[in-house]
């Protein structure tokens, strides 16, 4: 087909993008969801994915998904299967899921879900390959700021919701209702989680710390503050690791300011002063023990976990409890 039916949710109306972006200037912290805004940042952000994530780059991790993969095809014995995928990216996990339920013989259908359009229409195009035209529903929504998607992505039969590579983007107590909502009984939630290899937490959080740090992610994360009218020399983009909420660590990367500067975005005028910074990301990370806690309190119980050697991803199948 010459065109594509998307389903853009509220939360990504045009008014409801100015606020959210006029909110976080406001606060000084930036909603992730700009920084995959255009194809400009999708292309940049699908570059560094390439070269630096273990999902990527470490051969072993992705045995380890591929093998969650194959598993999940196992356990799941209904003969119609729905795949919602929750921050699809490029679509690749997805596709090769679904590859591996179609040929156990289900009946397949798939929603990419993802805050930018191009990032759902790249994951639609990949998934192509495997589910027909009219099985496949790309749906863009901002997960962040929306609490109605249960009724509106629920379906007859079982889903399969994926949400892979998205949680550590999210404070755990916000996004964790949400998904466990997403999941009734006949339901499974297959996600992966960035993880702190080895025995020492705050060890393993500093070993990983160069795959944020390095130029192709400074170049993803600068293009949002370049294309709001800062300047590369109105200060630098710097990463530590904090403490964050319920006992997790995270790797932030802040904005500072060397210089007063001034933009207007929307008609409003933002001041930001010397010394001042601007919150531009953060990533938790977790260990097998920590998302076992964090999913019993919001009612998901993991079912099976596959887990990379190098300890740096795992990939969990969940059910509620």
């Amino acid at each position: 087909m010459p065109a594509a039916n998307v389903t853009i949710h509220t939360s990504q109306f045009p008014e409801n993008v100015r606020r959210d972006l006029l909110i976080s200037l406001r606060t000084r912290r930036l909603n992730h969801k700009f920084h995959y805004d255009s194809f400009k940042q999708t292309q940049k952000w699908l570059a560094l994915h390439e070269a630096h994530s273990p999902a990527r780059t470490d051969t072993d991790c992705l045995d380890t998904y591929d093998l969650a993969f194959v598993e999940t095809a196992k356990k799941i014995v209904v003969p119609k299967i729905h795949i919602l995928s929750l921050g699809c990216g490029g679509g690749q996990k997805d596709t090769r899921l679904l590859e591996l339920l179609k040929k156990s013989g289900k009946e397949i259908s798939y929603t990419p879900s993802d805050v930018s359009v191009a990032m759902t229409l790249v994951a639609r195009k990949t998934a192509l390959k495997v589910v027909s035209e009219k099985d496949c529903f790309p749906f863009v929504c901002d997960l962040a700021t929306t609490d109605d998607l249960p009724p509106l992505l629920a379906t007859r039969h079982p889903s399969l919701v994926t949400f892979f590579g998205m949680i550590p983007n999210f404070e755990p107590d916000e996004i964790l209702p949400k998904l466990a909502a997403l999941i009734r009984k006949k339901d499974f939630l297959l996600f992966s989680a960035n993880l702190a290899p080895g025995a020492d937490y705050a060890t393993g959080i500093k070993k990983i710390l160069p795959q944020y740090d390095n130029a192709l992610t400074h170049d993803w994360l600068l293009t949002l503050l370049l294309d709001l009218g800062l300047e590369r020399n109105d200060g630098k983009l710097r990463f530590s690791i904090e403490d964050g909420a319920m006992k997790l660590k995270r790797v932030i990367a802040r904005f500072h300011f060397s210089r007063n500067r001034e933009i207007v975005v929307h008609g409003e005028k933002f001041k930001f002063q010397r010394g001042e910074f601007l919150q531009v990301f953060f990533s938790y990370r977790y260990t097998p023990e920590r998302v076992t806690k964090a999913l019993a309190r919001h009612g998901l119980k993991i079912q099976a976990q596959w887990l990379a050697q190098s300890g740096e991803e795992g990939v969990f199948l969940c059910r509620r409890a």
